[in-house]
């Protein structure tokens, strides 16, 4: 009995013709993730410009000046507002009022987190691996402690950091909680690197309409009133204390954690080893 005409051919031809839409479909997905990790070098490269660029030229204005400028010092602390009465927030820790722990309190061990809400080193490492990070401090592997800056204000120009660092203060006056879902909101919407977005506090009222129950009259009021900006300062000066050469920087009861490898910020499943390898 003979085969049918019908089937015989067709299975070759449908298989190659999988085979080869398998084949156009890695290699479309390849060149998206070299796109991607361009795009993403593009990004740190300007930033380095940047920076760089932003710090001599202060350096250069200072010298002109016959005063005396160390790079990465404090920033943005001559005007009005940073110079007001010092307030500190609710639920603040450590001996100045300066560091934000988030997790429970008896904790065996203590995660110190060292960011910058305007960089974007911060902000790839946040919303990549963020998430597990707060997992395993809900959990009560560890407790957090943000250690924050102001230092790319002065590399970049503005006072976006400090001002997104003083509406965190209003946030975390409300809660911790609330500190920790809008310090959240703003790494998910953190602008370019060129953009002093951060810098407009009916920007950063918007933002916090993200966060449910945020926007009492209470934080509006200090958001606006900049109630918190002479704290930010102080902040950043504690950050500048610390040794602290660069953000993201974690340290896991004191050891340092290689979260942001060859411009690659570490996988949640990366930083989990990490931190197993640390508490055994």
């Amino acid at each position: 009995m003979s085969t049918s005409p019908e089937k015989s051919p067709k299975t070759p031809k449908t298989t190659k013709a999988t085979a080869a839409a398998d084949r156009k479909a890695a290699r479309r997905a390849a060149t998206e993730r070299m796109r991607e990790q361009r795009e993403r070098a593009d990004r740190s490269a300007r930033i380095r410009r940047r920076v760089v660029v932003g710090a001599a030229s202060a350096a250069v204005l200072a010298l002109v000046a016959g005063v005396a400028f160390a790079v990465g010092g404090s920033s943005g602390s001559g005007d009005a507002a940073a110079s007001g009465p010092l307030v500190v927030p609710a639920n603040t820790s450590g001996a100045d009022g300066t560091v934000i722990t988030y997790g429970k309190a008896d904790a065996p061990h203590t995660l110190e987190v060292y960011e910058d809400f305007r960089c974007p080193y911060c902000e790839q490492l946040e919303t990549t691996t963020g998430p597990t990070v707060q997992q395993l401090a809900d959990a009560g592997t560890y407790k957090i402690e943000y250690h924050l800056a102001t230092f790319l204000d002065q590399g970049l120009g503005g006072k976006g950091s400090r001002t997104a660092l003083a509406a965190a203060g209003a946030a975390l006056n409300e809660g911790v909680d609330k500190f920790k879902q809008f310090h959240d909101v703003l790494y998910a919407n953190q602008p370019d690197e060129r953009d002093d977005a951060f810098s407009d506090v009916n920007h950063l009222l918007d933002l916090a309409g993200k966060v449910p129950g945020l926007k009492t009259d209470g934080f509006v009021k200090a958001v606006q009133e900049g109630t918190y900006v002479p704290w930010a300062v102080q902040v950043n000066k504690d950050f500048d204390k610390s040794g602290v050469t660069g953000t993201p920087t974690v340290r896991l009861d004191g050891q340092k954690l290689d979260v942001f490898a060859g411009g690659v910020p570490a996988s949640p499943e990366k930083f989990t080893a990490m931190v197993k390898q640390v508490t055994g």
